[in-house]
């Protein structure tokens, strides 16, 4: 089946499904699934803008809204992940996972489905060292910290992950895994991106905590977006034992939603013939689920997942095949996801605009009923409780203090890298946005919605490319080739692309502080997230 893969959306949706429709009547090819990795922007309203982690510059409504309300429906299924800047409120109802309207489906925080037989994973969000280890404890209203780490990465859900022992096919992540640029063309990824090198050369770039996923999934195919820049990569993965047949991963980022950008990507996947049309749950994944459904954690508590210490009674929560076939026996074997989107809040209307409407905490009934199904915890539901609970204290993203049992404890050494090997505090791959408004209030909440009818969408089709069946990539620094070049095959068919030349940023100085990092940081994010504006950055 064919697969299309998009980098940022932004919430660019109309110009999404254009380009799709637009490929339909040029080269007569229809994706069968269209899969977004990050940044999706799942706006309904101007209170989910005000829970959007963006400078008040880059806050616009777009189209979600319209999908939302039903004016319009996706043209394809559509499948995605959370990003670092999304409706984070919107996207804290469903944990895991659930339609955000009507043919779209959002993974949760970390997830795994399946359509047609292809096994398709995904975490949302980016690494942060100093919330990695935390619970998902943020509702709105949020505040200027809890607005950034409502979409940072936890550990819980790379471990449900790696219990897994099934093979996956796709799996997609917003940051890149880190040290992936070894395994593509990183000359070229650096004469693309110049204020890329620190971080490469210091192994900086990406998240530990998908490279982590990387080795231990090996999945077929690999897809990420957030640094706006395309690049390819193929990773040959070490065998565990010399029965065990080798295993490669196709990495590909993608560059965000713009005109005459290349954001779509279109790959020939297989898949059963016999399988239905539905998107459907995963057996083991949803095995896994209720296995460590006791690891739910809603505090800010820094706590580690079980290993084999000595410190824990139990550390392997992969499930056997008898636990798979109680979940199958459970859902009468039908893995069909049930299409029960509701709508959860008031959509936006052009014609009566509310710039002051407050977001509120929301317990989605696609989520309760999730829940009910597989006896799991509410997240929202439990973190409800705890500001009831608390409400003296006045906020509730405040610690709960709650005694730790031996699943989990703040003080023991952990095997996940978070802070550790000159790991910073701050996730060089994170737009700073207390460093990118310049004259702007960060601390405000404006809301600047988009005219109602966008402008229209560039025909010149130079944002598609079909990808080939196979890449061949160096290792290192070996190929000069450009990214086109490394994507090259016979069989596959390459849309007409138009080429664009990018200025090198100039360093900034430093003091022995460390202001210089932040500084480059400050740049670099500059040039990734105001693409506009790239060509006039000294």
């Amino acid at each position: 089946m064919k697969v299309a893969v998009a980098g940022c959306c932004h919430g660019a949706l109309d110009k999404m499904y254009e380009t799709l429709e637009l490929l339909q009547r040029r080269h007569n090819v229809r994706p069968d699934l269209l899969l977004c990795c990050g940044d999706f922007q799942a706006v309904r309203n101007e209170a989910d803008l005000r829970c959007m982690a963006v400078p008040a510059k880059y806050r616009h409504m777009q189209t979600f809204y319209r999908y939302y309300s039903g004016e319009k429906k996706a043209p394809v299924l559509t499948v995605f992940i959370g990003g670092n800047h999304e409706a984070s409120n919107h996207l804290q109802e469903l944990p895991y996972g659930g339609w955000v309207a009507p043919n779209i489906y959002y993974l949760g925080y970390a997830g795994v489905v399946r359509f047609r037989g292809v096994r398709i994973g995904g975490i949302s969000g980016i690494f942060k060292s100093h919330d990695y280890r935390k619970g998902h404890f943020e509702c709105p209203p949020y505040n200027q910290d809890t607005i950034r780490s409502a979409y940072h990465v936890r550990n819980i859900e790379v471990f449900k992950l790696k219990q897994l022992k099934r093979p996956i096919d796709i799996f997609m992540s917003h940051d890149w895994p880190r040290s992936i640029y070894h395994y593509g063309n990183k000359k070229q990824l650096l004469k693309m991106k110049s204020f890329f090198r620190q971080e490469v050369e210091s192994n900086m770039l990406g998240s530990p905590a998908a490279s982590e996923l990387l080795q231990h999934l090996k999945p077929t195919y690999w897809f990420s977006a957030h640094l706006h820049v395309k690049f390819a990569a193929f990773m040959q993965h070490e065998t565990n034992s010399k029965e065990e047949l080798p295993k490669a991963t196709k990495f590909l980022a993608l560059d965000k939603c713009l005109p005459h950008r290349d954001f779509l990507q279109i790959i020939d996947v297989e898949h059963d013939p016999n399988a239905g049309d539905a998107l459907e749950y995963d057996a083991e994944w949803i095995a896994v689920l209720k296995a460590t459904n006791s690891l739910v954690n809603v505090t800010q508590s820094s706590w580690n997942m079980p290993e084999k210490n000595g410190l824990h009674a139990k550390w392997d929560y992969s499930v056997t095949e008898e636990a798979i076939k109680e979940v199958l026996e459970e859902l009468n074997h039908d893995l069909k996801i049930p299409c029960n989107f509701t709508l959860t809040a008031a959509c936006y209307d052009p014609s009566k605009p509310q710039k002051n409407m407050e977001p509120v905490h929301t317990i989605n009934p696609q989520t309760t009923e999730f829940c009910a199904q597989f006896g799991l915890t509410d997240i929202n539901d439990r973190i409800q409780q705890a500001k009831e609970e608390g409400s003296g204290r006045g906020e509730c993203e405040e610690e709960e203090e709650e005694e730790m049992d031996s699943t989990g404890s703040a003080e023991e050494p952990s095997e996940y890298n978070t802070d550790n090997s000159g790991l910073s505090s701050f996730n060089p791959d994170e737009i700073m946005l207390d460093e990118e408004g310049g004259d702007e209030d960060l601390s405000t909440c404006s809301v600047d919605p988009s005219p109602d009818h966008p402008p229209e969408f560039s025909t010149s089709f130079s944002d598609i490319r079909i990808m080939p069946d196979s890449m061949v990539v160096s290792s290192d620094d070996a190929m000069d080739s450009n990214n086109e070049e490394l994507e090259k095959s016979g069989g596959s068919k390459q849309v007409e692309e138009k080429s664009s030349t990018e200025r090198s940023l100039k360093r900034t100085g430093g003091d022995e502080n460390g202001n210089c990092g932040l500084k480059k940081i400050k740049r670099r994010n500059q040039a990734i997230y105001a693409a506009e504006d790239e060509d006039k950055t000294d």
